[in-house]
């Protein structure tokens, strides 16, 4: 199964031991194949860094954690480019991903992406709905 995690997930995973931490391990244990692109690389470091308020060596370390556990994937690199799908341009490079990715899901905590519920052939899901499709070990 294919999946891209929002940032928010992401951010959620390092600010606190929980439930998106523990999907971040699943990914890592092989339970999934988890996708991320550059778009959402630059977001989560800037979010660590500003709302989350850490050290520079502290988010260089959750980046190379997550570099063992993502494949990257850049849409502009593979000509999928998604407008105006989203009230917030943002969420279209989520979306791009994806596409890109070819993601069964793309699993958010972002309202408004939750609303579209599917974006061509990708279910968007919160976090909750995907700990139960992959059934805890």
């Amino acid at each position: 199964m294919r999946v891209v995690f929002d940032t928010n997930v992401f951010v959620a995973a390092f600010a606190a031991q929980g439930l998106c931490s523990k999907l971040l391990e699943r990914a890592n244990e092989h339970d999934f194949v988890l996708y991320i692109s550059p778009f959402i690389l630059d977001e989560l470091k800037r979010v660590l860094k500003t709302k989350i308020t850490l050290y520079t060596i502290e988010i260089e370390e959750a980046i190379s954690l997550i570099a063992e556990v993502v494949n990257v994937i850049n849409p502009e690199k593979a000509g999928i480019k998604v407008e105006k799908v989203c009230r917030d341009k943002d969420d279209d490079n989520i979306l791009a991903c994806a596409r890109a990715a070819n993601a069964h899901y793309l699993v958010t905590g972002d309202k408004d992406l939750l609303k579209i519920k599917k974006y061509k052939k990708t279910k968007i899901i919160p976090p909750r709905t995907f700990e139960l499709l992959i059934i805890p070990k």
